[in-house]
C-alpha cells in the first residue's frame, strides 16, 4: 500500500516570479525565478576573491570592494564555456612547465 502523508501542492511558484500571476506557465515563471535568485545574488570577485560582485546590466559586473569591472555572462559572472576556457589554459600551462 502506498504511504500516506502530506502532499505538497505543485505549482506555487512565488519569489521574483510572483509578479507574473496565473500568466505563461508554471515551468517558465519558475526558470525566471531561478535564473533571478541567481543573477541577483553576491558572487566572487575575480581580482579579490571577495563576495562583493554584483550585476549592474546584462552581461556587465562590478565588484563592490575593489571597484573591478568586467564583462561576463548575462545572469552569471562565469558562463559554463568560460570554466571550460580556463580549465583548458590551466592545463596547457601546467604541460609546458
Amino acid at each position: 500500500m502506498a504511504k500516506k502523508g502530506k502532499q505538497r501542492a505543485k505549482g506555487r511558484i512565488t519569489g521574483s516570479a510572483g509578479r507574473f500571476g496565473p500568466r505563461y506557465g508554471r515551468f517558465i515563471r519558475k526558470r525566471v525565478n531561478e535564473v533571478e535568485k541567481v543573477s541577483r545574488a553576491k558572487h566572487v570577485c575575480p581580482r579579490c576573491d571577495t563576495q562583493a560582485v554584483s550585476r549592474q546590466g546584462t552581461g556587465i559586473w562590478e565588484c563592490r570592494k575593489c571597484g573591478f569591472k568586467f564583462a561576463g555572462g548575462a545572469y552569471v559572472p562565469q558562463t559554463p564555456n568560460l570554466k571550460v576556457a580556463l580549465r583548458t589554459i590551466e592545463r596547457s600551462l601546467v604541460k609546458e612547465s
